[in-house]
Formats: structure tokens, sequence, C-alpha cells
């Protein structure tokens, strides 16, 4: 009997405008996630591979009903992390990152998300947000659609003793499904309906990361611009996961 696998690949540009790179990636086995540093807040980069660098560990096969715990941990961890950086490091007191996530077993994924950065689901042709922008000037469907929108974001990891928790949600996987994780670098600049004709018509997830990247980039690249994608397949084989930087 034929079991669901995973085909993932990783994308991380610095972006055309920006001096240094302040997202990180990760794009394992059973676990993928995009964070990105807070502009403007000191050692964002710092922030985001913090975060990253504490998630894989978690990075191994759970038992499908506990997803939601165990990803609600890892995120709890990684905030506990940031606290324990800034301790020692008083001038990374306001750094702070988003942080989009998914953990998968079985049929099931968990996703989880925190600011900005963004998780979007192609299932039959359509291109759906499953994430919500924790942002203070999030009035519109598609921040793509509106330049000037604020980029203010209510609600990240930093670390603090009150904890800003993410939002968690249970996704039940079908083959052909194809999942994207990214920062607000790609979605903020390529309209939601461009990247579903590339992730529609591009077989390859490497190719499709690959392609929304340079999108991104052909629209001013004025942000760091980082991806995932991650495919679902109905096959025997262990999945094959993929992870590169351009």
């Amino acid at each position: 009997m034929s079991r669901l696998t995973v085909e993932a690949s990783a994308r991380t540009h610095i972006g055309l405008v920006r001096r240094h790179n302040e997202d990180a990636v990760y794009a394992g086995h059973h676990l993928f996630a995009v964070a990105d540093g807070l502009g403007g807040h000191a050692a964002g980069d710092v922030a985001s591979s913090t975060v990253i660098d504490t998630l894989k560990p978690y990075d191994r096969v759970h038992s499908p009903p506990d997803l939601p715990d165990v990803l609600g941990h890892a995120i709890h961890a990684a905030s506990l992390a940031l606290r324990d950086r800034i301790a020692i490091d008083p001038d990374a007191a306001t750094m702070g990152t988003t942080l989009v996530a998914m953990l998968w077993s079985g049929t099931t994924a968990v996703v989880a998300n925190i600011g900005d950065s963004r998780a979007y689901l192609l299932r039959d042709g359509d291109l759906t947000q499953i994430s919500e922008d924790h942002t203070y000037g999030n009035l519109v469907a598609d921040a793509a659609d509106v330049p000037n929108l604020s980029e203010k974001i209510a609600r990240f990891l930093d670390g603090r003793a009150d904890g800003r928790s993410p939002d968690l949600s249970r996704r039940q996987l079908h083959s052909g499904d194809r999942y994207v994780l990214c920062s607000d670098g790609l979605s903020g600049v390529v309209p939601t309906g461009v990247m579903r004709a590339v992730l529609d018509s591009t077989t390859d997830p490497g190719d499709a990361a690959e392609r929304l990247v340079a999108l991104a980039l052909e629209s001013g690249g004025p942000d760091n611009i980082t991806v995932v994608v991650i495919d679902v397949r109905s096959d025997d084989d262990d999945p094959v996961v993929e992870t590169a930087s351009c």
C-alpha cells in the first residue's frame, strides 16, 4: 500500500537592497521553517538563526496526534533560546523574528506562524493562504496588491517572558498538494496570482522555488527573499529533500 512522502526545496537570497540576509531557512525530512529577522531591530539575523537552530532537533518522526504539542513546544523552546541570548548580549535586547513552520507525519501536518511570513497551499490548481498575517495593517487579503501597506508586525518571537504564541493549524495531507512557506520578501512583491501560475506550471519544487525568487528580484528585490516549496506525493520510497541557497 502506498504512503505519503514529501519532497521539498528551499531557496534564500539577500535581495537587491539589503546589506545582510536576516532570513533563515530549514528544510529537513519532517520539519520545514522560514524565519525573518525583523528589519530595524538589532541582530535580526541572530534572532532568525537562533530560532531555526532551536527547531532543527525536532525534525524527526512524531505521532500525528502529538504534532501540535510538539511544534508548540519547539517554538516555545526557540523563544526561550532568544531570551537566553538576550541575557548574555544586552545589545540584542530588541531583536525579534517572524516564523512560519510545518511539521508532518503520516497523513497529517501542523502549520505554525507568527508575524507576516506566510504559508500557502496549492491544491487542484487553487492557491490559498493558510496562515494569517499578524500585522497592524492587515486590512486586505493580499499585501502584494497594496505597495504602501504598513509592515508593522503585531506579533513576533522576541523571547519575552509574557510570551507571544503562534497560530497552529492542523492540515490533512493529500497526494498532489504543494505547500509554500515564505518570508514577505516574496509575498510582499509577487502577487498571489503570479505565484499560483508558477507553482501550478512547475513540476520540480527546486525549479519552482528558484522561479519565485527570480520573480521577487525582477520586482526590485527590496527585502530578503526566502521560500520553501513542499510537495506531497504518494510513493513507497523515502522522502527526498533538497536544500539549497542561491
